[in-house]
């Protein structure tokens, strides 16, 4: 198929990586305006945050925003008072809220910028909802629930010149400007496969069920629900398992692609796939049932296969997918008892020439056979980010202000990047999707394996139709609809 058009407002991949490779690290030298003699920095030039999903990885990532000088935790928001505990043990004079509209509404004078780790279901109205008060946004992967959600945070981005980084850590690492720079050495040729893998889900996945538990009183469900369907409360859901369940997260590919098909986006000449195809296995075929026309929960395992064409014109990359335990094959040239990636997952990259692989987040890369990284001098070209701080990065780019500032994952990359992502997650839902109502078994009731084609510009898929519904998902009453 031919390349799909480029929306106008969307730079090369090659253009803007170029650029901001090149400026990512460099800004770290500037000594800001903030910073006075003898370390100390005025409280009126701190950067002031809050935390929108403040438990488990929200946790984290405000203590890490927190190790710079210049930040101040001014206000927490969590729906769940449970695992609010820490963060606000760890930041007792922030302001804590339960609904974050309602934080940023009363904390709009006293913020500068949001830091947002909620589930999957709520990044992109949480997240637009901050940027359109003018502040500054750091927002964990995928950056949306989905395709359309991403789309329109990229547009905002521009619109309301606030800086933005999504949580992607490899981003920002010296391992994904290495595998540039050996890329672009051309030691490996043109690259025209690619393979990624994970060891996720390591989360109970989720299995059909229709339980109905009582709401836990440190919980305000409906708030956790967000835009989502209304729905009884179900103890399955939260506080760790909702990735395994389509209304709130987005399955194996959603956690971890961002992380391990980074350097694939970031340094290949691609943009958005024409088409996608998959596999879905493990117990999963065992749990369907007769009254689940669209079943809610991910499968256990998937394999997924992107067709790519390259921005040069040089044919197409064909990129794979797998999850669930499934690997590639093992390339020819890697001798027994070398490692295939890391524990976590990896990616191989398949050229005219040779082989180069990285870790999950990009890092460690290596050319295959390992034998050739000992003759193999390629010189160091891009600028590093000073200790591969992808949080620290964001914090700095926020304190020298919009058009100043340099991020790794800025939703203008970030946000195609999530866009590329997702097209494989409507495959596996096409796959899941009741199309034979006559047959005997429910397992053969379902669409299976189907190759769907992409138009990119229009956020469609053209050759069958039931797959759209899953771009642009409906919110309930209450939350809107998603407009830049």
């Amino acid at each position: 198929m031919s390349e799909p058009k480029k929306p106008t407002d969307q730079p090369t991949r090659r253009t803007f990586i170029k650029a901001s490779s090149l400026a990512a690290a460099s800004s770290f030298f500037i000594v800001p305006r903030h910073v006075l003699g003898k370390g100390y920095v005025a409280p009126s030039d701190k950067l002031n945050i809050a935390g929108i999903g403040v438990g488990g990885k929200g946790k984290s990532d405000l203590a890490n925003f927190a190790k710079s000088p210049n930040v101040n935790i001014v206000a927490l928001c969590d729906v769940d008072d449970r695992q609010a505990v820490t963060s606000r043990e760890s930041f007792p004079k922030a302001t804590y809220y339960k609904d974050f509209r309602e934080m940023l509404r009363k904390e709009n004078k006293n913020i500068d910028a949001c830091s947002i780790s909620t589930p999957d279901n709520t990044h992109a109205v949480a997240t637009l909802a901050a940027m359109q008060l003018g502040k500054h946004v750091y927002t964990q992967k995928p950056l949306t629930h989905d395709i359309y959600e991403a789309r329109m945070l990229g547009q905002a981005a521009k619109k309301y010149k606030v800086i933005t980084q999504m949580g992607n850590q490899g981003g920002s690492g010296n391992g994904v400007r290495r595998m540039k720079e050996l890329y672009e050495s051309g030691i490996i040729g043109d690259v025209h496969k690619v393979l990624c893998w994970t060891n996720r889900p390591v989360w109970p996945q989720a299995v059909p069920t229709d339980n109905v538990d009582p709401v836990p009183k440190e919980l305000d469900f409906d708030l956790w629900l967000g835009p989502s369907p209304k729905v009884p409360y179900n103890k399955e859901y939260l506080p760790w398992n909702w990735r395994g369940w389509w209304p709130y997260g987005t399955g194996a590919l959603g956690d971890m692609a961002c992380h391990i098909m980074d350097p694939v986006y970031r340094i290949l000449p691609i943009l958005y796939p024409t088409s996608v195809e998959c596999s879905v296995g493990g117990t999963w075929t065992f749990t369907l049932r007769e009254k689940d026309d669209n079943p809610a929960w991910t499968p256990f395992t998937t394999s997924i296969h992107l067709d790519y064409p390259r921005n040069d014109g040089k044919g197409n990359i064909k990129v794979s997918w797998y999850d669930g335990g499934i690997l590639p094959e093992l390339p020819e040239d890697l001798l027994p008892g070398e490692a295939f990636g890391n524990s976590d997952g990896g990616v191989l990259f398949i050229g005219s020439k040779g082989k180069l692989m990285a870790d999950c987040y990009g890092a460690n890369p290596r050319l295959v056979p390992l034998k050739a990284n000992d003759i193999v001098n390629v010189p160091e070209t891009i600028a590093r980010v000073p200790d591969e701080n992808h949080y620290l990065q964001w914090v700095n780019a926020c304190l020298e202000g919009y058009g100043k500032g340099v991020t790794s994952s800025p939703f203008e990359y970030a946000g195609p990047f999530t866009e590329s992502i997702l097209i494989g997650n409507l495959a596996i839902r096409s796959w899941m999707l009741r199309d034979n109502p006559t047959a005997k078994r429910a397992v053969d009731k379902y669409t299976g394996r189907k190759k769907l084609f992409w138009d990119a510009q229009n956020m469609k898929v053209t050759n069958y139709d039931a797959a759209n519904q899953f771009v642009k998902r409906d919110y309930r009453d209450g939350w809107g609809d998603l407009k830049v």
